[in-house]
């Protein structure tokens, strides 16, 4: 199994360039259930997770094609196509892999009047049920059966009716489910409470440009008038908000500055808003964003919350960079329930950070050692790797599977910073 092995104590200084985004990604491939002409995604990150998401849409009958990429490229254009759904079943063996799967549910409902999807297994950062989806669809219509481990979901005239649905929680998984759902319903839906990231804005883009109608994007109050039919067309993913902040937060830990090239500012106001607390210099230009370090890190008290609060996916990476700064920082995490899994394993590199249920407090360290340290998830991966960077001596990550779920050619990119890091494979 694969490792990647970092001598820490460079200084991180040149530019990154910003793959696309993976939570974008996995939403915007199944639109291409939704009609039987062809869905070109650009800026398609290469990523374990977007392969196996590409794998289960062959499996129900969606031919996809690579265009060629240019050496030193990332990122790649993918063109998918459902002429025909040749099954409406996501089996087990699937959707345990990869829980993103469950968006072919609300596509496939709405394209073939029928969806039989697995129910997800577990998680490592905590339950994360699919309550909320099932409750949005039958809102607009469908009809829904839990049997041996399988979502049956149909709509009872062949086709879904629209509705109106108010989220109890905002869901951002859920949100997308029923919107794909609800742009070929007979009828109007409007989503309350709905979620706001901008992985939901690139997906309503993407159905605007297929034909559908949808009003209210960007805001919580989301308005369905469902179509006929929608048509292929050409998209490009956008920028990785996640990815970004987690080479800005290598630039503060290392004392260096990195160009974060295709970044957009706002997509990560939060994200941003917090670096500058914590001492950073944040600059805007034509091609992205600069953060750059300024002396030591200060404290910082965060608490994650959905958009536009701050990420939860970008948890892990800060309190890295905290155990860096100069006094106590305090986390809250209020999304998931298990995400500080990374803290034992930073505490073998020498971070103090104590654990309050849903509270953490981290207490600056004027030095992190390198270790030998094994991957939980794949932010807690991200954290592992940046206190490597700025660790005394050498770090090995161990299961960085987890890292290729959502990190394009990392190594390749921080390297080209001036970082000392390269896979190794065992045996």
């Amino acid at each position: 199994m694969d490792s990647i092995w970092i001598k820490g104590g460079s200084t991180l200084k040149g530019d990154i360039p910003i793959s696309g985004a993976k939570n974008a990604a996995l939403t915007l491939i199944p639109c291409a259930l939704l009609t039987e002409e062809k869905l070109t995604l650009a800026n398609l990150p290469r990523l374990a997770d977007v392969d196996s998401f590409g794998h289960l849409m062959n499996q129900l009958g969606v031919s996809t094609s690579v265009a060629g990429v240019k050496k030193g490229e990332f990122g790649r254009k993918v063109t998918f196509q459902a002429s025909d759904i040749s099954s409406t079943v996501a089996p087990y063996d699937m959707v345990r892999k990869m829980r993103a799967s469950i968006l072919v549910l609300g596509p496939m409902l709405a394209r073939a009047g029928e969806s039989t999807v697995s129910l997800p297994g577990g998680c490592a950062i905590g339950d994360r049920p699919i309550d909320l989806h099932l409750k949005a669809l039958e809102a607009i219509g469908a009809e829904i059966e839990l049997a041996a481990g399988y979502v049956k979901a149909s709509a009872p005239k062949g086709r879904l009716t629209g509705g109106d649905y108010s989220f109890p929680v905002v869901s951002v998984g859920a949100t997308e489910n029923v919107l794909m759902a609800a742009v070929l319903a007979n009828g109007r839906t409007q989503l309350f409470n709905a979620a706001r990231e901008p992985e939901i804005v690139d997906l309503c883009n993407l159905l605007v440009a297929m034909g559908a109608k949808i009003e209210g994007i960007g805001s919580g109050h989301l308005i369905v008038d469902g179509v006929e039919g929608l048509h292929g067309t050409t998209y490009e993913v956008m920028p990785d908000r996640i990815e970004a902040g987690s080479y800005a937060c290598a630039a503060g830990l290392t004392g260096g500055s990195i160009n974060l090239i295709g970044a957009r500012p706002d997509d990560m106001q939060a994200t941003l808003n917090a670096l500058a607390q914590a001492g950073l210099v944040i600059e805007f230009h034509e091609k992205g964003i600069r953060v750059s370090a300024n002396g030591g890190l200060k404290p910082l008290a965060l608490s994650t919350s959905p958009f536009p609060g701050f990420a939860t996916d970008m948890q892990a990476q800060f309190m890295a960079m905290l155990c860096r700064a100069e006094g106590q920082s305090f986390l809250e995490e209020t999304i998931f329930e298990n995400r500080y899994m990374h803290v034992p394993e930073l505490r073998r590199m020498g971070a103090e950070v104590e654990i309050h249920g849903r509270s953490a407090v981290v207490h600056g360290v004027p030095k992190l050692t390198g270790a030998q340290v094994m991957a939980t998830d794949l932010r807690a991966s991200m954290s592992l790797i940046l206190a490597g960077l700025a660790a005394e001596g050498e770090t090995e990550v161990l299961r960085v599977y987890h890292l290729d779920r959502g990190y394009e050619r990392l190594e390749e990119k921080l390297s080209a910073v001036g970082a000392t890091i390269e896979r190794r494979s065992a045996g």
